[in-house]
Parts: C-alpha cells; sequence; structure tokens
C-alpha cells in the first residue's frame, strides 16, 4: 500500500456547496492584517535611499515606523538632506558613504546596521545607475561591468551577508525594470542587469520560501529621477515618459507604495512577484 506523503494543514472536511463559512475548520481569517504602522519596530536598508525612488520609499517607511539605513554613492548633500527628513518623523537614519559595487563595502553597510539597529527586517535593493550607449561596440568591457556591479553584483552581495540577519517574516525587494521584459535599444547592459535582477528574484524567493522570508520585486516604467536628468539629453529629458500610454513619466512617491505594500504583512502571501508601477505599458510578467 502506497503510504500518503502529502502534508495535511488542516483537520479533513467536507460540505455541500456553497459552503459555510462557520463550519470551516480553522475559520478563514477575514480581519483586515494590516495596523496604523504597517512597519513599527522595523529595521529597513533602502540602498540608494538618498534620492528618487529610494528616497521616496525610505519616508513612506519611516512614515510607517520603520527605522531607516541608506547606503549611498557619493550624493552627500541628498543623503544627509533625506535623513534629515526622516528624523523629522521622529525615526532614525544611518546613511553610510561608499560603493556597493565592492563586496567588502557591502558587508560593511550590514556590519555597521548590526551593530547601529541589532536587526535587519527588511532589505531593499535599489541602488542602480545606467549610461546610453547606441550600440554594442560603444560598450566597453570597463562599463559593463561597472554597470553589472552597481546594478547586480551589489544587490547580490548586500542579499548575501543580511541573510544570516533576517528571520521568519522579514523580506527582501529588488528594483528591477520594465527593461527587463521588453529590453532597451539604448540601454543594453543596463537591461541585461534588470533581467539578471528579475530572475535572481524568482530564483530566491523559491530558494527562501520554507524559511518564510519572502522575495518580491519592482519594475518601475519611466520615474522622473536625478539618474534620468543627468543620463540623457535635454530633448530626451522634456520629453521622458510621454511615451507610455498615460502619457507622463512616473513620480517617485508613485512607486513608494509598491514597495510599503511589498513589505508589509498587507502582502504576507506574496512571493515572488513583480510590481509594475510603469504608466499602462503591459509587459505580460
Amino acid at each position: 500500500m502506497q503510504k500518503d506523503t502529502k502534508k495535511k494543514v488542516r483537520p479533513p472536511q467536507k460540505q455541500r456547496k456553497p459552503g459555510l463559512e462557520k463550519k470551516m475548520v480553522p475559520k478563514p481569517e477575514s480581519e483586515p492584517a494590516s495596523k496604523s504602522l504597517k512597519l513599527e519596530g522595523k529595521i529597513a536598508i533602502i540602498s540608494g535611499g538618498d534620492s528618487g525612488i529610494g528616497k521616496a520609499t525610505a519616508l513612506l517607511f519611516a512614515s510607517e515606523g520603520a527605522n531607516i539605513v541608506i547606503p549611498y554613492l557619493s550624493e552627500t548633500a541628498d543623503a544627509k538632506e533625506t535623513k534629515k527628513e526622516i528624523e523629522r518623523l521622529g525615526r532614525e537614519c544611518l546613511i553610510i558613504k561608499g560603493d556597493l559595487g565592492k563586496e567588502n563595502h557591502c558587508r560593511k553597510v550590514v556590519d555597521k546596521t548590526i551593530d547601529t539597529f541589532g536587526q535587519i527586517d527588511i532589505l531593499v535593493n535599489n541602488a542602480a545607475n545606467h549610461w546610453e550607449a547606441t550600440s554594442l561596440e560603444e560598450i566597453t568591457t570597463d562599463q559593463l561591468m561597472t554597470t553589472f556591479h552597481s546594478n547586480f553584483f551589489s544587490l547580490f552581495w548586500l542579499t548575501k551577508y543580511a541573510l544570516k540577519h533576517l528571520k521568519k517574516g522579514s523580506c527582501i525587494i529588488n528594483t528591477t525594470s520594465v527593461t527587463a521584459y521588453r529590453g532597451s535599444d539604448h540601454l543594453l547592459d543596463y537591461a541585461a542587469t534588470k533581467g539578471a535582477v528579475l530572475s535572481f528574484t524568482r530564483s530566491l524567493s523559491a530558494n527562501l520560501a520554507e524559511k518564510g522570508i519572502r522575495v518580491n520585486a519592482v519594475a518601475p516604467g519611466p520615474i522622473w529621477t536625478p539618474l534620468i536628468a543627468s543620463t540623457f539629453s535635454k530633448k530626451q529629458v522634456s520629453e521622458f515618459g510621454s511615451d507610455v500610454p498615460m502619457k507622463r513619466a512616473g513620480q517617485p512617491n508613485e512607486v513608494a507604495t509598491c514597495f510599503l505594500f511589498l513589505a508589509s504583512e498587507d502582502a504576507s502571501y506574496i512571493t515572488g512577484q513583480v510590481l509594475h508601477p510603469n504608466g499602462g505599458e503591459i509587459v505580460n510578467g
């Protein structure tokens, strides 16, 4: 006789259609799971949180009760201003300057977070950079490696060193991009890194599911951030975002809400998924 290896997660039961909730064992949980401060007592690392999507996410997380750690590259003025804004919300903020494209610095960020706060509950891998190129031949090996170190290796290393401090109920949220789904003819290496982020998110979510650590991603479309103003021509900047169905670029605070949802208990049954704040572009992903 073949042994039943399926794990029973509730008592066997059967009802006539359409069924009565009061007879179910256990009863389905229907009460709202969220609370007024969705991230109260949480510690969140948000890479690139000095400006743009990262800053908007840091401020929103702080308004929901989290203390924030912001690793940033070199924009000290922006980082200090963001820190002040978080502190005005009554939360603590640790800013850490340095290149996340270097493995040892990623380790230091995690160590400083633990030394300061004693825990990590949320890791948002958001820092990234890109450079335009009209052809593959324009992309040097140095640029390719810099893009991958900035956008993917930093994510890999931060996650690797943070992982031992994460526990059941913790979460990881990665910033991928609409370009991971439909490509980009002028950001070839950037799109490749964002494809790597997408695959890594899905793979890690499966790897950590039994530990109760959720891993998800956000794939923004055209969002108005300093990276846009510092990358493209004046004409491109003036038209940025006009080609999506909503005919405009999004604002960072329109993306931050995606991160909050995925970080909170509202998303307790969601892992390995991607949210798409992109102005209406359908990417089927």
